[in-house]
């Protein structure tokens, strides 16, 4: 049960790195806009913490991706689920 918990903080991190650099921002910048330290921003992406809900939030609306698409172990992107939507 703890690796599993383990491996939801990495892969949280990895999707907050991806979306940041997705979105050209720094650690430095992302952690402006959220009104934290850069060092929180650094902590999430290598697993060290876990942001709060509020936090979370914030970055679903500033990364345009649902909570789901942040929390959960699948590949909700956006634009790769427009393209396998039929005409």
């Amino acid at each position: 049960m703890r690796q599993e918990f383990e491996q939801e903080y990495l892969q949280l991190g990895l999707k907050i790195a991806y979306y940041r650099k997705l979105r050209g921002l720094t650690q430095e910048e992302l952690a402006e806009r959220l009104n934290v330290s850069r060092q929180s921003i650094s902590k999430w992406e290598s697993a060290q913490s876990m942001p709060d809900i509020d936090k979370i939030l914030q970055l679903s609306s500033l990364f345009s991706v649902t909570t789901d698409c942040l929390l959960k172990d699948t590949q909700d992107d956006p634009q790769s689920a427009a393209a396998q939507t039929p005409s």
